[in-house]
Formats: structure tokens, sequence, C-alpha cells
């Protein structure tokens, strides 16, 4: 009984926040947030690789605004997410790497993205790979949690692609695979063969027997879950606005996809990305990171599996566009169903990625790199009656802007601390790039910073103070012409993209760019709130930390 009576003085308090916080709760619009997972620019609409196939991306880009110049501010998995769906900077909560970001004292007493929808009378549900570290109680419904698959099995354990060639495919069972869905590993039988991706002791086969006769891979499913939630609400109005989040894994590793997606990318014909040979020549980040940091390993491993470079990046590139062929055709089902919706005219659609992907530039093979192909990500917004149908955003902005643009445009007022171990919300909102996607004015910064974690000996063997462990990591920071890279052993690199878009030359050491370089740097240092000035460049490379594996079958760089 007492319980009870909690529950409707609850909503009581509720009801009246709301009508004192100035839309009803039905008058707000809806939205849905669709989130990729290692999704560089390779779509269309934002130019990045010839062949790419994303129709439905460019669609929805047609009724919304892209931004051309939108990054992640913490180019790897667990971070980034635990950032943009709180709205904290990494450098603000210090929640810096692949520690579960609940467990984080800031980050634990600010309201996610999602609770404040639910404060403000949303139904909250989602499903797929959101945050990285799940925690239930952000949703009123979320069915399926992070799920890595199909994966490799071969009857005893989850293994590496037999397709693959060694000794990429020693990596193991996520980074170490890629490959068509119709190449069943050890022929499907005496219990080998896929299985989805779920870790743990209990193995769910994962049927294939041809295109048309198999199971529906993770994405599938929740694009399908989105769809059918959609037609849900629309068939049972409450008179409440819904707040509907999706996680696709792909073009996350293991890149596997139907047939369908790898016959659309011939391998003799596919391009790999334009890479400059020895174009880490003038770069640093092997100066502060050992070859044993995932993404300088990766690419040799590639490079030592196959005949040639050209062929192991050829081989890669072909997964990755299947990869993104195969969750455009999510998010179309999921776009798709909002627009067969009575919904379409009162729903914000969010597309983006937690962070890029680097395919061979620099010597570089995964994520987590101060470059553009890491840094860089797609971001769509589409709401009706605000944004410009078609436009193009120029303007640096990044992802914590997500989360103060969503409580713009649908008006949600009061606090997003819980208390006084909170923060308030670090971003600014886009609303001004929606109307007008050609302007550069904004409350907002100028550019937008990344951080890359230098490593638990960068925390034990350097770090005295909150100050000295930022630091110590590496920094970079994008205005709308210029990259500026400051590691933490003092190396520079800066990068002209008005001329050098593929950042193929290290203008650093050039005295003539002196006075950009500094005003970057201090812009740079100002906001992170580190110290302005430089150290000798003597640190030796760091070993970076290999985190175990979690309960998803990622590790802490996922």
């Amino acid at each position: 009984m007492l319980k009870q009576q909690l529950q409707r003085w609850g909503g009581c308090i509720l009801g009246l926040t709301l009508c004192l916080s100035g839309l009803h709760a039905a008058d707000r619009p809806n939205v849905v947030l669709i989130v990729c997972d290692d999704l560089n620019d390779f779509e269309g609409v934002f130019g990045g690789h010839p062949q790419a196939r994303t129709p439905n991306i460019d669609r929805l880009a047609s009724t919304g605004v892209a931004f051309r110049h939108a990054y992640s501010n913490e180019p790897v998995c667990a971070p980034s997410r635990g950032s943009f769906l709180t709205g904290i900077y990494p450098w603000t909560s210090g929640n810096l790497f692949w520690k579960p970001w609940y467990e984080n004292t800031v980050l634990a007493n600010s309201k996610t993205l999602m609770e404040n929808f639910r404060d403000h009378g949303y139904h909250v549900v989602g499903s797929g790979k959101l945050f990285h570290h799940f925690r239930a109680d952000d949703w009123d419904e979320f069915p399926h949690k992070a799920d890595y698959g199909p994966i490799a099995y071969d009857g005893k354990a989850r293994v590496g692609n037999p397709a693959v060639p060694m000794p990429y495919r020693s990596i193991g069972p996520i980074d170490g695979s890629f490959g068509s869905l119709s190449e069943v590993p050890f022929g499907g039988t005496n219990g080998a063969g896929w299985i989805y991706g779920a870790w743990g002791k209990t193995v769910q086969p994962f049927k294939y027997v041809n295109e048309t006769d198999r199971s529906p891979t993770p994405d599938e499913r929740n694009a399908q879950w989105a769809a059918e939630r959609i037609n849900t609400f629309a068939k049972q109005p409450d008179g409440k606005p819904f707040f509907l989040a999706v996680g696709f894994i792909r073009p996350h590793l293991p890149m596997y996809a139907p047939k369908k997606y790898f016959d659309l990318f011939p391998l003799d014909s596919v391009q790999p990305p334009v890479i400059k040979p020895v174009d880490d020549a003038d770069t640093h980040y092997r100066d502060v990171y050992t070859m044993d940091q995932k993404g300088l390993r990766y690419f040799q491993l590639l490079k030592q599996s196959y005949p040639t470079t050209e062929a192991g990046l050829k081989a890669f590139t072909q997964a990755y566009l299947a990869c993104v062929a195969a969750v455009d055709d999510c998010i179309g089902t999921v776009v798709n169903a909002v627009d067969r919706s009575p919904f379409k005219t009162n729903t914000i659609i969010v597309f983006t990625s937690d962070h890029g992907f680097n395919i061979g530039q620099k010597d570089y093979l995964f994520k987590n790199s101060p470059w553009e192909e890491s840094t860089r990500v797609p971001l769509v917004i589409r709401a009706p009656g605000v944004a410009k149908a078609g436009g193009m955003a120029e303007h640096p902005v990044s992802l914590i802007d997500l989360y103060p643009t969503l409580v713009d445009l649908c008006d949600l007022k009061g606090d997003t601390q819980k208390n006084g171990n909170g923060k308030p919300l670090d971003g600014h909102s886009l609303r001004s790039f929606l109307v007008k996607p050609g302007s550069r004015e904004w409350d907002g910064p100028d550019s937008a910073i990344s951080m890359i974690y230098a490593g638990e000996d960068a925390k034990r063997n350097l770090s005295k103070t909150e100050q000295d462990e930022l630091t110590n990591q590496q920094w970079s920071i994008r205005s709308e012409r210029w990259r500026y890279i400051l590691y933490n052993n003092g190396a520079e690199e800066l990068y002209d993209h008005a001329i050098d878009p593929h950042e193929w030359t290290n203008l650093a050491p050039q005295s003539v760019q002196a006075e950009v370089k500094r005003k970057l740097r201090e812009e740079l240092c100002q906001r992170v709130g580190i110290k302005p000035t430089l150290r000798s460049a003597t640190t030796p490379p760091l070993q970076m930390a290999i985190s175990p594996l979690v309960e998803d079958g990622s590790d802490g760089q996922h």
C-alpha cells in the first residue's frame, strides 16, 4: 500500500513538474536515437569512400542536417558512450577509459539522457549497444543487450573465422575476424558454425542455410524490434511521447554480414582507402606507445597475413563496406517505420556513431587514434519544423553536443545533476546549425576536442594530481581548417585541412605555422584545464593497458 501511495505521489509531482516546465509531455516531440559502432565517414553523404552503398543514411540526411565536421570526444567505445549519453566530457568526469561509467562518482550522480527524458514523462525504450556497460535502471524496456555476433564457433570455443588468414586471425573471435556469413565455419557440423555473441557458457546457435533461410543478425533483430515498437506506440497511444534508442554493432569487428552485402563489392574491384606510403614518418604516436598498441599491432598483423599490404587492405575494406551497407539497411528499417507511422512530423531522428576507424592510414588499423579517421563521426539530425532539409553544417561540433541539443529541441527543463557530486552538461545545443546549417554563429566553441587515453602507466608513473593526469593524456583539437595534436611527451602535429584533407604532412615543425600552433595549443589547454607549457620530448613509449574480457565479450577498447 505504501509503495502504491508513493508511486501515485511521484506521478502527481512529475505531472506538476511537466505543467510548470512549459510543454506538456504529450506536446513534446518523440525522439529516435540511432547509434552505430566504429562507423567512420564512408557514407555517401559524407564522401568518405566512393564505393559506399548507404542509400538510407543518405535519404535521412536529405530530410535533415548532416554535420561534416562532427567528432568523438574520446574515440573508443566505453568512454565515448559514457560521455555523450551523460553529456559530460571524459576529462570533466574523470571517466577516461574502460571502467564502467556508473562507477564514476560524477556520472553516477548526473542524469543520463534516458533518465532525463523519463523524468519528463517519456516512455524510454532501447535495444542493442548504447552504453558500453549496460545499466537496466536507465530503461523502461530493453530486450536485447549488445551482441557482437555472429561469431565463429568450432564446437568447443569461440574462435577467429578460419577463412581469415593467420596471423591476423590469432587476434581472436572479435577483432581478428571478418567475412561473409555464407562461409559457415567448419562446415557447420558437429555443433560448429555460427553462434550469437552472448559471452558466457551458454551457446545460442545462429542458423545459416542460405541467404533466405537464416537467423537474423543482432542488428537486424534490433532494427525489427525498433520498427515493431514504433508500430505499437502508434496502435496504443496513451498521450506520452517516446524516446527510443537503438544501438547497432556494425561495422564493429567481427565484420560479418550476409553474402549479398559482400557481393556488392567484388574483391578485385575494391578500392582501399587512399594511403600515402610511410605516412607515419612525421607523426609521433609511436613515440608514446609501443607496438603492442592495438592499432599499430593490428596493421602489422594484417600486412603479414596477405601477399601484399594492398591485398590485406582490400580484404578488410571489402568487409567494412559490406558491414556499412548491412547496417544502412537496418537504419532504413527504423527510419521507414517512423515515416510510415503517425509520428513522422513529430519525431526527431538522430543518427551517429561513437567514433570512427582508421583503415591503414598512418600504418594504423583501429579506432583510438588522434587523427581524422578515428575522431570524425557521421552525424545527421532530422528535427521536423526546425532542421533545414538537406542542410550541410561545416562548423566543428562533437558528440558532447547531442544531449543539450535534445534537451533544447524537446524543451526539457530542470537540472541534470542529481546532487552536488554530479556535473552540469558540457555541450551546447546545435539548434542554430539546424536552422541555418551554413552559419558559424553559436554559443559553443570554435573547435572540437578529442582525448586519447595514455594508459595506466601514465597514471602510475607520471601523474601526481588530477591536473597532471589530464596533462599526461594525448590531445587533439580540430577547428574547421586545422587539426593540432599534443602528445604527453611534448611532441606536436599540425595539419592544414584546406590543402591536406588526408593529414599527410605534419606542419608542426615549420616556424611559419608557429602562431597557428600556439593559438590552438592555448585554446586546448584552456578548455581542458591542463598546463599550457610543453615538456621535453623525452618520455619513453607507454605500454597501453590491455584490459581483460568483460561480460559482453569485448575488451575495454571496444
